[in-house]
């Protein structure tokens, strides 16, 4: 037991270095996946959004390429299970996107503007990790686990929901060929839908962001999946150590904001204990503290009205739900899960995207009706 624990603190201790660096550089770039949704609806800009779909691209290669080199197994993800509940990632991600719109961010740059001194966004943070709580174990469990993720509307897959796993047999491959063809595939055509507009170039923000970030995601599904990946003496069974769903995990933002919540509340609790996805919540908000610091960015910013606050408590509160019951957020299902080329995380994504844009859709038109 003292080599799996010192194991579990070897994971962790990655998660919250690789999440300082994802703070650090989200903060530095102004990587912001709410922003990209809005740049794109409300100006036609999609310098941001390249950018998300860069980090995108970069997680599907490194991933798959770990994949397929034997590296890690994407059978061991919450992301992959044969169990495809379609309207809880439908629904989880439309709410996501409406509470985030609202919250003025999604949950990762909460947590940069958490390190950067914004106090709204402090408050978002706790109503969406309680929120994430109470969806996960709470009353809110109940809506989520009766009605979005009933038998009767999950369909079980008779193989893992992932592309390669679903289409390998129809293409004519072995399982491990058609992951790298279909991983390169996507992966071009993402790149060159990024990479050949010549206006991204022009903010090199956006490049460094989808590289690092991107790359971020990678390198946690290596500590998880190879470096934390163990048999448990008393169970006798392979699983990761040092996560919360022992499995293996890279960034996500939601669900860990609760159970930092619950350890926070817990802390005398031995049964409580800073997990992957805890250290990397950390990690996010100190890297992001850190560049505000030594670029003199730091700043107090506070609510303007009360209703200001209002609107920014049901977007926090929204995000806890619909992050929990999509199982992810714009980067634990738009990047870490869609990097497993899950059915889910895309259905997932396209929801939370088609929420953000209709939200700012109808606040821009509810703004030209008051002018």
């Amino acid at each position: 037991m003292p080599e799996m624990q010192a194991l579990a603190k070897t994971v962790v201790w990655w998660g919250f270095g690789l999440g300082l660096i994802f703070g650090f550089f989200a903060n530095k770039t102004n990587f912001c996946t709410m922003g990209a949704v809005s740049d794109a609806v409300n100006m036609g800009d999609m310098g941001r959004m390249r950018a998300w779909l860069l980090a995108i691209a970069v997680a599907i290669l490194g991933t798959n390429l770990l994949a397929y080199t034997g590296k890690i197994n994407l059978a061991n993800t919450i992301y992959t299970g044969q169990s495809l509940p379609w309207l809880a990632h439908l629904v989880g991600g439309l709410i996501f996107g409406i509470g985030m719109t609202l919250a003025s961010g999604c949950g990762n740059k909460t947590l940069v503007r958490v390190g950067g001194g914004n106090l709204k966004a402090v408050v978002v943070f706790i109503y969406m990790a309680y929120a994430a709580n109470v969806t996960l174990r709470g009353i809110l469990a109940v809506p989520r686990i009766d009605l979005l993720q009933s038998p009767t509307v999950t369909v079980n897959l008779p193989t893992h929901q992932t592309l390669p796993h679903l289409l390998h047999g129809s293409l004519g491959m072995d399982l491990a060929t058609a992951q790298l063809v279909i991983a390169l595939l996507i992966a071009a055509i993402l790149l060159a839908y990024v990479l050949l507009n010549k206006s991204f170039w022009e903010n090199k923000d956006n490049f460094i962001a989808g590289i690092v970030l991107g790359s971020v995601v990678v390198a946690g599904w290596y500590v998880t999946g190879k470096i934390g990946w163990a048999e448990n003496p008393e169970t006798l069974t392979e699983m990761a150590m040092g996560t919360n769903s022992k499995l293996a995990e890279s960034m996500s933002f939601i669900a860990p904001s609760g159970y930092t919540l619950e350890l926070w509340s817990l802390w005398t609790d031995t049964g409580t204990v800073v997990t992957w996805g805890i250290a990397a919540v950390f990690g996010v908000g100190v890297g992001s503290f850190l560049y505000a610091v030594a670029t003199k960015a730091f700043r107090w910013e506070h609510f303007v009205s009360a209703q200001d606050m209002f609107r920014h408590i049901i977007g926090g509160t929204l995000m806890g739900f619909g992050g929990v019951t999509a199982m992810g957020c714009t980067i634990g299902q738009g990047v870490t899960g869609f990097s497993t080329l899950s059915i889910g995380s895309i259905i997932t994504f396209v929801g939370i995207v088609a929420g953000a844009a209709a939200t700012m859709k109808f606040e821009y038109w509810r703004m030209l009706r008051e002018a």
